[in-house]
């Protein structure tokens, strides 16, 4: 094959706030052969951004060279068509007028009939032929993503930039839009540069992976042969031992680029030896002696109960039951994985037990005292941090601490503080204003303030959902060595099947939506304290794998519940 893109020492430096300059890309040097599919991945920072709209001609390098057919790339052309992160459609324009008005822009040579006949010939190929006259406003985001695509592939590029596509989306719909990549790839033979932050996502399309190594001055650190037969199958390819030994080294090679960024050890030997309060408990004259005894001697043995749980929400169709007959025994310093597609209901089960939605059916059963209001007792971790943005790391903790030790004093408060803030690697940044933290930073932050209420349940929604993968891999790693020394009881909403294995004892599938219930309860038998680079290499791993991936693949077009399982 030719080459159809050279890249030679290229480099791009943006000026910083305070006058300096930030050195993004340092260098990077790549040939793609025609007809390639070459997956880009790196850390969030890395310049891949920066590297593709340098590529489709929108950033000007500071130095070096993009030679397009031995030809330098000067600017935006219609033989570069690039698709973004989000998708930005004329909402008040339908899926067909979308794409026709790039089409209308850049095939002017064209009679009207060709140009529209493009047209509709790219939409139907990403499988919207029967939304032709839909608004944006009336199609799912995986739809509009679709649109875009076809909008690039009617300019008919030599080459198709695809920059994070399909980040924003939910797992499934993500899968299926890979799928629908891969079979575009086969269709039109086009030349794919891929953008992505997702080993599998690399691994699953591409015929060549090139890591750029992490800013400030990224490069190309390595590149990855994929001599994965084609098509691959998401399902089957898990079984490969040569998909499980790229993916080990990938991922191997890209910690190795991280670095050791684990928790820092604490300065603090142990923690001052005061007790929470629990705020739940109301009375005047404190909780009774047998909750006292029992709180004392703690159940270990049905910890937690979910007993013919349901929610029911009211709806001008009628009532939609979103959860029901939910049933699952929990012993004391269980972590357990909540997976399932989106609008399975996982996230309505986390929150009725963290008191925070009301129980239509059954209840929720902790340490012996049934669960019907919030509290400090209850923490809970979102998506989203919520943290103060005009408080320091230190203050936000403290606002949890303060209230829940409010008998200890000052010195032990601050203790428990800057103690957990170690645990989460964020010793030296503790009296940083929240709004000047990354993403991660502050989602530490939250696990750190989580974690110091001292809850009997920690509850996860979805945590480093908004994170890229290989921030949410150190952010796992955070979260297993600090889980470790707490042993806390958890529950952990994800959609993550290797965070589901790294993290839980057992993990939970539940069935599509609405009438959702427990699918299939899997037990993860894998020793700890785990790492991640050793679990990629035991025996079980790829076999706890395949079978949550098998329990989705069912779920994908919502086919009837099985037996629900009463999990004991």
């Amino acid at each position: 094959m030719a080459t159809i893109l050279s890249i030679r020492n290229l480099r791009k430096s943006y000026g910083g706030k305070s006058g300096g300059v930030s050195q993004v890309l340092g260098g990077i040097d790549l040939d793609v052969e025609e007809g390639e599919f070459i997956a880009i991945l790196g850390f969030s920072g890395a310049g891949k951004t920066t590297l593709i709209s340098a590529i489709a001609g929108l950033v000007e390098p500071d130095a070096g060279e993009i030679l397009l057919r031995g030809k330098p790339v000067d600017g935006p052309g219609k033989d570069r068509g690039l698709v973004f992160q989000s998708y930005s459609l004329f909402p008040w324009l339908t899926v067909e007028q979308n794409v026709a008005l790039a089409v209308d822009s850049v095939h002017k040579d064209r009679t009207k009939e060709a140009r529209t006949a493009l047209v509709q010939q790219k939409v139907k190929l990403v499988g919207l032929g029967h939304a032709m006259d839909r608004k944006p406003a009336q199609l799912s985001g995986g739809m509009r993503q679709r649109v875009a695509v076809a909008r690039a592939l009617a300019m008919e590029p030599e080459i198709l930039l695809l920059d994070e596509p399909l980040s924003a989306l939910d797992a499934l719909t993500r899968a299926k839009l890979q799928d629908e990549i891969d079979r575009i790839r086969e269709e039109e033979k086009r030349t794919i540069i891929l953008v992505t932050n997702d080993v599998d996502e690399a691994l699953l399309l591409a015929d060549r992976v090139a890591v750029l190594t992490p800013a400030p001055a990224a490069r190309i650190g390595r590149i990855f042969p994929v001599n994965l037969p084609r098509p691959r199958d998401r399902e089957a390819v898990n079984d490969s031992t040569e998909f499980q030994s790229l993916r080990t080294e990938i991922v191997t090679y890209l910690g190795g680029l991280a670095g050791e960024k684990a928790a820092k050890n604490s300065e603090y030997g142990s923690l001052p030896n005061v007790t929470p309060l629990d705020l739940a408990l109301k009375s005047d004259s404190g909780p009774p002696q047998a909750y006292l005894d029992a709180a004392t001697k703690g159940a270990t043995r049905r910890y937690m109960e979910f007993w013919k749980l349901g929610k029911v929400y009211p709806t001008p169709k009628g009532p939609l039951t979103v959860v029901e007959d939910f049933n699952l025994l929990m012993d004391k310093g269980e972590f357990v994985s909540l997976i399932g597609h989106s609008g399975c209901g996982k996230s309505t089960v986390l929150t009725m037990a963290a008191g925070l939605n009301d129980i239509s059916q059954g209840s929720i059963i902790l340490n012996n005292r049934e669960i019907d209001v919030a509290g400090p007792d209850k923490a809970v971790v979102f998506q989203s941090p919520s943290l103060m943005p005009w408080l320091t790391a230190r203050q936000n903790v403290a606002l949890g601490v303060e209230r829940v030790y409010p008998h200890a004093t000052r010195a032990e408060r601050k203790e428990i503080i800057d103690y957990y803030l170690d645990r989460v690697g964020l010793g030296d940044a503790r009296d940083k204003m929240a709004s000047d933290m990354s993403n991660g930073m502050r989602q530490r932050v939250g696990i750190a303030r989580a974690f110091a209420l001292s809850p009997r349940l920690l509850l996860l929604d979805e945590p480093f959902g908004m994170l890229d993968s290989l921030t949410r891999w150190d952010l796992q790693d955070v979260l297993v060595e600090v889980w470790n020394r707490t042993k806390v009881t958890a529950i952990m909403v994800t959609h993550d099947v290797d965070e589901a294995i790294l993290l839980a004892d057992r993990v939970v599938m539940m069935t599509n939506g609405p009438n959702a219930t427990i699918g299939k309860v899997l037990k993860v038998d894998l020793p700890r304290p785990r790492d991640r680079k050793e679990l990629l290499g035991h025996p079980m791993f790829y076999a706890y794998r395949q079978e949550v991936l098998h329990f989705l693949a069912e779920y994908d077009h919502g086919p009837k519940a099985p037996d629900r399982q009463k999990a004991a």
